[in-house]
């Protein structure tokens, strides 16, 4: 079974280069197509990074299995392939779907910076355990509890920055987020006084924007344009 990726940087080169260290896979494992080359745009304005998809090939799923039986077997696949040895521990989640938690050494490979390693391997397990299936089930990857412990670093900088934003009487713009860390943002912050949050930019460079709240704006806390 085939699966791609895509992923930004500076040049194509750069692009490809991060995209090997997520997957861990040599150069001729993999295609490479290229979305979109970078342009340095005039004085930096007009600049954008390169988007390159990278296609490779994934262990495919025994059928006759139940969802969390696919889970571990096609997870057990896939590290084999990426050569980690990595302790797999499935569970089902309450409300329905199943958790697969990660452990062993070397854990921070997996993880990827800010968790991209870890969301490509949440995507992927999805798409190969829920293919065919006539009803869709969520399955949650994480390793050494990444999620909740970035979960409660968002929701401390998302009030750190609320606090600036009233201080300075100024908008604040965090840095690029994906649309699970940005819901975080949204969540911790709908509730607080005085700040109202939306979001700006394209993928992947879309942000999180706290503003202070003006007179007369009512209850709407939840901005997020999809």
């Amino acid at each position: 079974m085939q699966n791609s990726i895509e992923v930004t940087g500076k040049t194509e080169e750069e692009a490809v280069a991060s995209a090997l260290r997520q997957l861990d896979l040599q150069r001729d494992e993999v295609s490479i197509e290229i979305v979109e080359r970078a342009r340095s745009g005039f004085l930096r304005i007009g600049a954008s990074p390169a988007v390159v998809r990278v296609i490779y090939d994934v262990p495919d799923v025994p059928s006759g299995q139940d969802a969390e039986e696919k889970t571990k077997s096609f997870l057990e696949g896939l590290l084999s392939r990426m050569g980690v040895d990595a302790g797999v521990t499935i569970k089902p989640r309450e409300g329905g779907g199943v958790s697969a938690e990660l452990s062993g050494a070397g854990m921070g490979a997996i993880i990827g910076r800010r968790g991209e390693t870890l969301d490509a391997i949440q995507h992927l397990t999805n798409y190969a355990v829920n293919r065919g299936a006539g009803e869709r089930t969520h399955i949650s990857v994480d390793a050494e509890n990444y999620r909740s412990k970035r979960e409660e670093s968002l929701a401390r900088l998302a009030e750190k920055m609320a606090v600036k934003a009233l201080k300075y009487h100024r908008s604040m713009a965090l840095e690029p987020m994906n649309s699970y860390e940005r819901h975080v943002i949204h969540t911790a912050l709908q509730n607080y006084e005085g700040v109202t949050t939306g979001s700006t930019g394209v993928e992947p460079n879309r942000r999180v924007v706290i503003s202070c709240e003006k007179s007369g704006a009512g209850n709407e806390k939840f901005k997020e344009q999809r």
